[in-house]
C-alpha cells in the first residue's frame, strides 16, 4: 500500500481534453497521459484537438525547426548547412 496517494482531482474550473474517452472533463479524471489541458473553459478545452492540430501545422512549416530535408551529419555546419 502506497503511503501517499497522487490526488488527481483538479481545481474547480480547470477544464481538461480526455485524449482516451474524447470528452472535456472538469478536474483530471483521467491519467495525464491521456489527457491535454488543464484549460480555463470548457469551450477552450473542447477545442483542445483542433488547437493541437493548429499547434504541429505551425511547427511542421516553421523554418526555424527545419533544416532543409538535412538531418544528422555533427559536423561544425552553420545554419545554411555550410561548414565553418
Amino acid at each position: 500500500m502506497a503511503l501517499f496517494k497522487r490526488r488527481t482531482e483538479g481545481k474547480p474550473g480547470e477544464w481538461y481534453y480526455c485524449l482516451k474517452h474524447a470528452r472535456v472533463e472538469e478536474g483530471p479524471e483521467c491519467r495525464a497521459a491521456d489527457r491535454f489541458g488543464p484549460y480555463t473553459s470548457r469551450e477552450e478545452a473542447a477545442h483542445a484537438m483542433e488547437t493541437a492540430r493548429e499547434r504541429n501545422l505551425e511547427w511542421e512549416t516553421d523554418p526555424k525547426w527545419h533544416d532543409g530535408g538535412k538531418r544528422g551529419g555533427g559536423g561544425d555546419e552553420g545554419a545554411d548547412g555550410e561548414r565553418a
